[in-house]
């Protein structure tokens, strides 16, 4: 049997922008990518604190140490700049793998989403 399970987290970063004509997907400061394992072209779920909106888009990465958490597409009409959100990736393998598996969790600072 094979199972979905959390392989990445950015737990409380802050949107830094919204474009909606951007053709779509979430730029993602690259060292916060890197932190949290998370590829270009990965699928994101998207869980916005402030509203509670949860949508799934794919990740593209932005400037190293920016900070940057941008909402592109029609992503954009879910989000204002200063939300706090919280990034997820899944993986799925077998149950055994899973469960010894060891996500990748990032907690940024929250005031510029930089690491620590």
């Amino acid at each position: 049997m094979q199972i979905h399970v959390v392989k990445s987290k950015i737990h409380r970063v802050k949107v830094t922008g919204a474009d909606l004509n951007y053709i779509g997907s979430i730029t993602i400061d690259q060292d916060l990518m890197d932190a949290a394992n998370i590829v270009e072209g990965e699928k994101v779920q998207i869980v916005n604190n402030n509203n509670g909106e949860r949508l799934e888009t794919y990740a593209i990465p932005g400037p190293r140490k920016s900070g940057e958490i941008t909402l592109n597409g029609a992503a954009a009409r879910k989000v204002a700049p200063g939300d706090i959100l919280i990034l997820i990736t899944y993986a799925i393998m077998d149950i055994e793998d899973a469960k010894t598996f060891k996500p990748s969790l990032v907690f940024p600072n929250e005031a510029n989403n930089l690491l620590n």
